[in-house]
Formats: structure tokens, sequence, C-alpha cells
């Protein structure tokens, strides 16, 4: 029994069944990640005014990577180029052109993932200390000789981890004072403050990561939701590219179509990108 509609178009939406499903499935998508873009732009808004940790509840700013952030965005979008040219090329007959095409949108893909852990690595071992003095600080820790990271998830500290092991101090590694918005960095200051601080001294100790702050929680949602449908969509491209493009030899019309819906999958995913990089890094 042949499936209808699916190379053809229905007279009533004048589009073929994958196609009026994707979109539907898209609107859901974007039902999704508007409340999630929104949530953030409520809470950024109304965030306390002046610079972190110095004041504790104020949103954490100017901690994300925008050169790394603009490169991902970069790669991300040039996987949205090549997967049209992908399908161009078979809409004129030329698979092996299609195959080169998609395997450059497969390995920007994997690329956008390994930047992103890179980047998640950058927080985890980035720490919040605050002192009972009233003194806070970002920096890096290291405790008994270890620098906990993302790729041990099980070392990273807070203040009760510390109690919990006993461990009487930890070394830390200070990033120079922040400037206030529209002032210059003072260059005379050190840009790295090494000092040694007893537990007992610790009013807050945490990584940058979601139980350490509202901005953290919601970067991490946002961005691993995002990376979540970057990877399945990678997967299905790369099963078009490789067993699933059998169907180019039987039926090349609904295989071309199979192509095209992925491909607005995959461009709704580099759109999404490109409304949480400003979001993220630059607001």
């Amino acid at each position: 029994m042949e499936i209808p509609y699916t190379v053809k178009p229905r007279p009533d939406t004048g589009l073929y069944n994958a196609k009026v499903g994707i979109w539907l499935f898209l609107a859901s998508e974007v039902i999704l990640f508007g409340a999630l873009f929104s949530a953030y732009i409520l809470l950024r808004v109304g965030a306390l005014d002046g610079v972190w940790p110095n004041i504790k509840n104020a949103w954490p700013h100017g901690l994300l990577n925008i050169p790394i952030g603009t490169f991902n965005t970069a790669v991300l979008i040039t996987s949205s180029v090549t997967v049209v040219f992908a399908w161009a090329a078979l809409k004129m007959n030329n698979f092996a052109r299609f195959r080169i095409c998609m395997v450059i949108t497969i390995v920007c893909a994997l690329g956008f993932l390994c930047i992103k852990s890179f980047e998640y690595n950058e927080k985890f071992t980035h720490y919040e200390l605050r002192l009972k003095s009233g003194k806070a600080y970002t920096g890096h820790i290291e405790v008994n000789g270890k620098h906990p990271g993302f790729w041990d998830f099980g070392s990273i500290y807070n203040l009760a981890r510390l109690e919990t092991d006993k461990v009487e101090k930890v070394k830390f590694t200070a990033d120079p004072p922040k400037a206030k918005p529209g002032e210059k960095h003072d260059e005379s200051t050190p840009k790295h403050e090494v000092m040694e601080v007893a537990t007992s001294d610790i009013a807050h100790l945490d990584a940058f990561i979601p139980r350490n702050h509202t901005f953290f929680a919601i970067y991490f949602l946002i961005t691993a939701l995002h990376g979540f449908h970057v990877l399945g969509g990678a997967l299905v491209l790369a099963w078009f590219t490789f067993p699933g493009s059998k169907m180019w030899l039987t039926e090349p019309e609904r295989f071309i179509n199979r192509i095209e819906v992925g491909g607005l999958f995959w461009h709704f995913v580099d759109l999404v990108w490109i409304f949480l990089f400003p979001i993220l890094y630059l607001l």
C-alpha cells in the first residue's frame, strides 16, 4: 500500500505530509523556546544593578566568552548554508556533492558541540568565593592539589563539601576586579591574586553551575536543550547521508523531500542559537 502525499502536495494544504508535520512540530518548539527566552529576559530585566559578585544578588554579566560564542555562531550558520547546498545538489541530481555538503554540515554540528563543551568546562572550573568579612571574588580553586572541572563532576566543591571532606584551606586564584559599566579597567591592578583561604572564613563557595545562581541555571538549561537539538538533528542528517540514502536509488523525489524537512529543522536550530547568542552573551 502506497502512502499518499509523500511526494505530491495535498490539495487542501498545498504541502506534502512531512512538510505539514515539520511545521506543526516547529510551532511547538517555538512555544518551548519562547517561554524560556521570556523567562530569561524577565529575570534579567528585574535583576539588581551593580557588579557581580560585589553585589550578592546582581546579575552576572560578562562571564561568557564572546569571541568563542561568535565563532560558534559562525560554525552553526555555515552548517545551515551547507545543508541548503546539499538539498540543491539533489535537485540537480548530483548525489556526490550532496554527500560532501552533508558531511560538512555534520562536522560543523559536532564542532559546535565540542566548542560548547569547552565553554561548559570554563564554568565548572570557575568559582564564586564570598568571605565572612564581606569580600567577594571570582576565580579558580585548588583543593588538595586538584583543580575541579566539568569532566570530573564529582570534584565540584561548595562549602558543604569542604566541611564534609574536612578541608581546612583552599588555594584561590582570584580574577582581576571588574570595572563598573562605562568605566575602564585599571591596568595597574594585578591580573591575579593568589591566596590561601581557611574554610572557617568562607561564607559561600561554588562553581558557576546551576545551583549557584539563577543565571547559571537558565543558561545551562537553554544551551543544553539547544545542544540536544543539535545532536538529534546531526544524527538524523547523518542517517540520511549514509544508510538512509538508499532511498535515493528507489524514490529520489521522496528522498529530496526528506532532506528538505531535515533542513527545515536544522534551520530552526540555527535560528534559535542566533537568538540565544545576543540574549545570553551580550544582554
